[in-house]
């Protein structure tokens, strides 16, 4: 059975990549993706901090109930970013961040 320990390291492991995808990456779509890892990776952490406490001998289910709100609005915002993209590309024929440097059309 593994320990915390290694949920903790996996899920530090998963928000490193993403942050780094975030910061390297220029396409839109990529970094968007690097955004719901770092996201999916707090998610993790919250499952296994609640998955090793105890409330008088039996596990306590509260983080692990927040995740479900977390992955709501996750799918929410999913809904909305890919529009965001949608939108942009069609007014910008791009999805390049280097490209897209001011708001005006």
């Amino acid at each position: 059975m593994p320990s915390l320990n290694e949920y903790l390291f996996i899920s530090g492991l998963l928000f490193c990549i993403g942050l780094t995808g975030v910061i390297v990456r220029k396409n839109i779509i990529v970094i968007f993706m690097c955004l719901e890892l770092m996201l999916a990776a707090a998610s993790l952490t919250m499952v296994a901090f609640t998955r090793f406490n105890t409330v008088q001998g039996l596990p306590d289910y509260d983080g692990q109930m927040l995740v479900f709100f977390v992955i709501t609005v996750a799918a929410a915002e999913v809904a909305v970013g890919l529009a965001v993209i949608v939108a942009l590309y069609r007014a910008r024929q791009t999805i390049n961040t280097d490209e897209l440097t001011s708001l005006k059309g």
